[in-house]
């Protein structure tokens, strides 16, 4: 397998501090999740941390990956926080 093949690539939300969501991508998860926790990622997470892992899905390629995160991003909250309970009771969620 191509060292290429073998990247994953994830769109996330995370859920601030204060309640408010947070959209985004990445072909490592674990640092990325560290980062917002430490304040060295999104500048919008920098002053609402902790953040918690709310939601994600694993893609083939980035392309899927950001395209994914666009849809995320232009939804409503509430059609965020369905997406949300919906991949709970599914058990998508680690």
């Amino acid at each position: 397998m191509d060292k290429q093949d073998s990247h994953e690539n994830y769109t996330y939300l995370l859920q601030c501090a204060d309640g408010t969501l947070y959209c985004g991508w990445t072909n490592d998860l674990d640092r990325r999740l560290a980062a917002h926790n430490a304040g060295t990622a999104a500048k919008y997470t920098r002053t609402r941390r902790p953040v918690t892992l709310v939601y994600y899905e694993r893609f083939a390629t980035k392309q899927e990956a950001m395209s994914r995160e666009f849809h995320i991003k232009r939804l409503r909250r509430r059609e965020k926080l369905r997406l949300i309970k919906g991949s709970n009771q599914n058990s998508n969620l680690e």
